[in-house]
């Protein structure tokens, strides 16, 4: 009996989930507007999948995971498929890994079978034929038998080749994924907000959309890319390994991931894996995973597929970095430089591992183009260490009882009326003395990269604040140990571990210093080319518009708010307890030589070093006499160059800086004794 309510619940809940499955495989695949996250849509089917396989008897053929999602849209026309493109399996974690690696060992009777490792794009699948060397037809996977001839879209993508070598197959058909760079997409969704129109959610719905558009002259105007991952099916002969097949099809002019691995072992695979989520960041383009395929063909016609999903190859999923959720409210903080910063209240979600309960939203500018409401649905997206943001709402999910977003038109803080330039993004409190810029104040001046005063984080310097000890970021210079010891929480060697830092902030570069004062459009490169040009704060505070303007990198805007800044009673003041506190206010002293091995050379770090972060690059090169900076100018002697280094490489090797390579500098530091 107990096993009959069992079955009739599973029934049940496997209709709601199949029902919820295909609802979001048309969002997806056909409108390219979802409504879930990709971890949200997994879910789902990894809840149906644990159903069917307890309950074996309510699988259907028409089950979603019996089947590829998608469907074509009529109007494109329809490609059955030689082949069918199948879906992979998920793994989530590296016991599944493992376990599907094991599973593949007990069915072919082998467990010395290579592995292929490539990053899991997440794009739009096409498979491509050639006839005679030639391109004639691009299709979506479709449901994976049928798919939407979109041949004369896929010709405008420039890294398709439309013939290809005489060495090709008399007919042959590559499979790839299309995708938008992360830079491609930010330009895109510009060029629409300008517009008026609709944002896309993220790089993968961009290049859908982009693909699948009636008019080829739409798909012509976006950034599109493709990498190939296989060959489909070949009437010639053609390499029977999945690796040699990559290869030969990179000699045919088809454009590879430079990503692939080839591994021994299941143990080399994690840590492909886990290399590729390290990077991932970094790319400048979407992964949500890695793709691992048995290298050889001929246990992949052994293995063969169950259901949908191919036996010889699986999908490692990588945490997710998008989720859906409520927006209970918009509330707002008030910056250093007196900014409003919207940002989002949300019902806790899990993003990438992480409880989001937060996100920015930019501005209001930002919130009117994407139309976000009190009360939406919307996706948030995590990256890395970055701060969550909510990318958009899910506009289909609205109940009509959410409410637009107006800014206020008071300080929250100090009540101030609030302005806004004209041209300005942001909105301002004006007020000089408003509590919460001051605090915001002090926390930019102590932080890593400005004084770097270890010790004062962000609830020291709000115990700091409320106990009345300090007002402006000059105060902290003059704190005794009797304050410290006062304050709760606070222990005597804490506090002079606290003193110490204070002592030692003493001497950071004047660079350093500038980007310390938090001067509005002065951020950490536009200060070092500043010290370097004036050499000290005085003349700096005596610069005029035109001078400043003069300067490379220094335009009106910039050259305006840096004399706006000296021009305030108060900043004087601030300086003036600086500089009588002992704070240097100059650059290198004259006549006093730099101590260190590296005394009198400049160096600047770009790039991500995998060893350091660039703050602590910066401090190793200043224990050893050498000086830092954060843009090359023709006075750096040297650039230590991580990975994208981006432009100040090409600055580099414009002026002939010389540059070293992340395994040179440390080199460099160990025979200094400081690596």
């Amino acid at each position: 009996m107990a096993e009959d309510v069992a079955l009739q619940e599973a029934k049940q809940r496997v209709e709601e989930l199949r029902s919820l499955i295909s609802y979001h495989d048309y969002r997806y695949y056909v409108l390219d507007s979802p409504e879930i996250s990709d971890a949200e849509y997994d879910e789902l089917m990894r809840e149906l999948r644990s159903l069917e396989q307890r309950f074996p008897q309510l699988i259907t053929p028409d089950s979603p995971t019996q089947r590829v999602s998608g469907q074509p849209v009529e109007a494109f026309g329809i490609v059955q498929h030689r082949l069918p493109l199948l879906s992979l399996a998920n793994a989530f974690n590296e016991e599944e890994l493992r376990a599907w690696h094991r599973r593949a060992t007990a069915l072919s009777g082998r467990d010395d079978f290579a592995l292929v490792c490539e990053p899991k794009m997440d794009g739009l699948a096409v498979a491509l034929v050639y006839e005679g060397g030639r391109f004639v037809q691009g299709a979506t996977r479709g449901d994976g038998w049928r798919g939407e001839n979109i041949t004369e879209n896929l010709r405008t993508i420039r890294s398709i080749p439309l013939s290809v070598g005489r060495d090709a197959p008399s007919r042959f058909e590559v499979r790839g994924e299309v995708y938008m760079t992360k830079k491609g997409f930010e330009r895109l969704n510009e060029e629409r907000a300008n517009e008026g129109q609709p944002l896309f959610a993220n790089p993968r719905n961009a290049a859908a959309g982009s693909v699948r558009q009636l008019d080829p002259r739409v798909t012509a105007r976006r950034p599109l890319d493709i990498f190939v991952y296989q060959l489909g099916w070949s009437e010639d002969s053609a390499p029977r390994s999945h690796w040699e097949s990559l290869k030969w099809l990179g000699s045919l002019g088809f454009r590879t991931n430079p990503g692939n691995r080839l591994v021994n072992t299941i143990d080399q695979a994690q840590e492909v894996g886990k290399e590729l989520l390290e990077q991932r960041e970094r790319l400048d383009y979407d992964i949500d995973g890695m793709v691992v395929k048995i290298d050889d063909m001929e246990l992949h016609d052994r293995l063969g597929v169950v259901g949908r999903e191919p036996r010889w190859a699986i999908a490692y999923k990588f945490p997710a970095i998008q989720a859906t959720t409520k927006l209970v409210d918009i509330g707002v903080n008030v910056g250093r430089t007196g900014s409003l910063n919207p940002y989002a209240v949300l019902e806790p979600v899990k993003v990438g591992g992480v409880t989001i309960k937060l996100a920015t939203l930019h501005n209001e500018d930002d919130i009117r183009r994407k139309d976000i409401r009190v009360g939406d649905t919307v996706i948030v997206q995590r990256a890395g260490d970055v701060i969550p943001q909510v990318v958009g709402p899910v506009v289909s999910l609205r109940t009509g009882k959410e409410r637009e977003y107006r800014m206020p038109e008071r300080c929250p803080s100090c009540g101030a009326p609030v302005y806004r330039e004209e041209g300005e993004a942001m909105s301002y409190c004006p007020n000089a003395a408003c509590p919460a810029q001051a605090f915001r104040q002090l926390e930019h001046f102590v932080s890593r990269g400005a004084m770097d005063i270890e010790g004062i984080g962000e609830k020291l310097a709000a115990a700091l604040m409320q106990a009345g000890l300090v007002k402006d970021p000059a105060d902290v210079y003059y704190l005794k140990m009797e304050q410290l010891v006062g304050l709760e929480r606070m222990a005597e060697k804490s506090a002079r571990n606290v003193l110490d830092a204070i002592e030692g902030s003493k001497e950071r570069p004047l660079s350093r210093v500038i980007f310390a004062l938090g001067i509005r459009h002065v951020g950490s490169e536009v200060a070092e080319i500043l010290a370097q040009e004036y050499g000290s704060l005085d003349a700096l505070a005596n610069a005029s518009v035109e001078e400043l303007q003069s300067i490379p990198s220094i335009g009106p805007k910039i050259a305006e708010s840096i004399r706006a800044y000296f021009q305030v009673e108060g900043n004087r003041r601030l300086i003036e307890k600086l500089r009588k506190a002992g704070v240097r206010l100059e650059g290198e002293r004259a006549g006093r030589p730099a101590e260190g091995p590296l005394g009198g050379q400049q160096f600047v770090v770009t790039g991500t070093l995998s060893s350091f972060s660039r703050a602590e690059a910066e401090e190793k090169l200043e224990r050893l006499g050498a000086k830092t900076g954060s843009s090359v100018t023709r006075k750096t002697d040297y650039l230590v160059v991580g990975e994208n280094p981006g432009s100040k490489l090409q600055k580099a090797q414009q002026y002939g800086t010389k540059t070293l390579s992340e395994e040179e500098f440390l080199e460099l530091l160990r025979r200094h004794g400081a690596a």
